[in-house]
């Protein structure tokens, strides 16, 4: 089974920074798709952030240019460095792989959340 750890969350005023990181452990045959999401109370869980193995990055407008998702595939492992923060950006960030467990087959795994939160 693969499991997903995430650590880096915490309170921050507006314009501060926070990192994320996430460590994918188990049976991991290579890592397709790294990436981040968040949910907002009330509202649905949205992409923020994706890199694929071969490094293509993929963002969510609204924090392009103040995001930047990172990885190591040797490690098993990427990060999420958010500056300028916003209220906006409060959430729980989830982290997210796409995984391939055996040759042929690839499952989708979640990390447990973190929360992100931004207050004046």
């Amino acid at each position: 089974q693969v499991q997903l750890l995430e650590s880096g969350g915490g309170v921050v005023h507006p314009g501060g920074s926070l990192r994320l990181s996430c460590a994918a452990s188990g049976v991991i045959f290579r890592i397709n798709v790294m990436g981040w999401y968040r949910q907002a109370p009330g509202k649905e869980r949205e992409l923020v952030a994706t890199i694929t193995n071969s490094g293509f990055t993929n963002y969510k407008d609204s924090v392009k240019g103040r995001f930047t998702i990172a990885r190591d595939s040797a490690k098993n492992t990427w990060n999420l460095q958010m500056n300028s923060l916003q209220l906006e950006d409060t959430a729980t960030y989830y982290c997210y792989g796409d995984i391939r467990t055996t040759l042929t087959l690839s499952y989708n795994f979640w990390g447990q959340g973190t929360q992100v939160t931004v207050s004046s």
